[in-house]
């Protein structure tokens, strides 16, 4: 590590995103961040990774449009099973290897280098963005049911700006804050579904959850949608620095968020499919306030449309957490200017926020299911890298520290990463050719994005620093082998 000087100020400094194979540089668990007493606890953070990856059942009726009933509920019990556990168990590892804002960027810069750690931030940044464009749209669409002033023009522009200056205020007050109402809020939009299930109890009829018409399914909608409803799991790791002994409470939060996840979606699912005639063209977002109309009444369908209102909110600021936090980790590795890495008086990333901001504003005009297209185009991508840095840092870093580590070898790692890539290359192939050729575009941005701030960073146009506080990954690993040695 160099000192020199950028601009007109003297700052421990080495050459932007200078960290990666077979060096790793990362901030440690001891670095002066965030007040402890201002970290996140177990229990917010299992509530975070809910609205990261799900936020409730709110979006997953159109895997019944496109493929039935038994299709759509054995979705839900399988893709967890192929997707969802491998991305958590992965996230558990690396995520307590390197317990530290910026997550999955440092795990990629750690294996592959600073050019691909860099795209690997530009792509899950940007599905992070395009991901919360969602939850605007999404909220509207329950309250259009009974608010037909919602269904566009102006008061639906408005609505989507107030939201987002409000839901992004949030963000700006602090972690403790964001975990806290997203506990609240994860509890009264779960409420309304348990209050169904038990209503429609007398017209459950199971053999309604078998219908299957494998002559009319449309994959593309089927997959995306199960894709979008159970993937971003790796998206906490951004702020692990914000979590209390994350080496401990980062995989006991992911085991517990995944039983609750999984649970959300299944039981309204057999509730909705089971307890009404099927009619699959209904089946589009926001047909649960219907079915809670059929069940129980405008009582049950206004408390879900409540529920649905308050869910978005809490997707959206868990993704903002999330996208603002990964923003400010790669300023603290000299990846971004130096500006992303400053904090509000609150210890929030100021800069990140606004910058997610912009980005969700400038993307909520797109349809529900271009957003959702989109983001999980890119998001394959993404995964695909961290699934190679995985794989890697095993064969490279055999004897780094891995507070959690998958009980597998090597061998059986790869095993368990086949079902998942296969998958990725199914939804990448099902892409339609404007979002293959939008999504390959941002793409190509990143390849450009990188150097072009190396050559600003070059120029002095710009402050890009590294944190002074920045320990050597490979010294505790050189321990690890000289300890067994003596």
């Amino acid at each position: 590590m160099k000192l020199r000087t950028t601009g007109s100020s003297t700052t421990t400094s080495i050459p932007m995103g200078h960290y990666g194979s077979p060096e790793y540089h990362g901030l440690g668990e001891g670095a002066p961040r965030v007040d402890n007493s201002h970290k996140v606890s177990i229990i917010p953070l299992v509530f975070l990774i809910f609205y990261e990856v799900s936020g409730g059942p709110f979006g997953i009726e159109d895997s019944v449009q496109a493929a039935g009933p038994l299709l759509a509920i054995l979705g839900f019990l399988v893709f967890p099973l192929i997707w969802s556990i491998p991305e958590a168990l992965i996230t558990a590892e690396l995520g307590t290897m390197f317990p530290e804002n910026g997550g999955y960027v440092v795990w990629v810069s750690s294996s592959l280098g600073p050019f691909w750690g860099f795209q690997q931030g530009w792509m899950k940044w940007l599905s992070g963005v395009i991901d919360n464009a969602l939850y605007p749209v999404l909220f509207l669409d329950y309250l259009k049911a009974s608010y037909h002033i919602f269904e566009g023009g102006l008061p639906r522009t408005l609505a989507v700006l107030i939201l987002t200056v409000a839901l992004t205020y949030m963000n700006y007050r602090g972690m403790t804050i964001v975990g806290w109402v997203a506990v609240f809020l994860g509890v009264f939009s779960i409420l309304p579904f348990i209050v169904m299930g038990f209503v429609s109890i007398p017209k459950l009829k199971p053999s309604r959850w078998l219908v299957v018409d494998s002559h009319n399914i449309d994959w593309n909608l089927y997959l995306n949608t199960l894709f979008w409803n159970l993937n971003y799991w790796d998206s906490i790791s951004t702020l692990v620095g914000e979590v209390q002994n994350p080496k401990r409470t980062l995989p006991k939060a992911l085991f517990y968020a995944l039983i609750l996840v999984v649970a959300a979606y299944l039981f309204p699912l057999l509730t909705g499919t089971g307890a009404i005639p099927l009619e699959r063209e209904l089946w589009e977002d926001g047909y649960f306030s219907t079915i809670a109309m059929i069940l129980g009444g405008s009582w049950l369908r206004s408390w879900l449309q409540g529920a649905s209102a308050l869910s978005n909110m809490g997707m959206f600021v868990a993704e903002m957490s999330s996208d603002s936090y990964q923003l400010l980790g790669m300023a603290e590795r000299g990846m971004l200017p130096a500006f992303f890495s400053k904090r509000s008086r609150y210890g929030t990333p100021l800069v990140g926020i606004l910058f997610s901001a912009s980005g969700v504003l400038l993307l909520s005009w797109m349809s529900f299911q271009e957003i959702v297209a989109a983001e999980n185009f890119l998001y394959c991508f993404g995964m695909l890298l961290e699934f190679i840095a995985f794989i890697r840092l095993r064969i490279t870093h055999p004897t780094a520290p891995r507070p959690y580590k998958i009980p597998v070898s090597t061998t059986g790692a790869i095993l368990m990463l086949i079902p998942p890539t296969v998958l990725i290359c199914v939804v990448l192939a099902f892409a339609s050719l404007k979002v293959m050729i939008v999504s390959l575009v941002a793409v190509c941005f990143g390849f450009l994005l990188q150097p072009s701030l190396k050559y600003v960073e070059k120029r002095q146009w710009l402050r890009f620093s590294v944190s002074p506080d920045l320990p050597d990954f490979t010294v505790t690993e050189d321990e690890n082998i000289i300890d067994p040695m003596m």
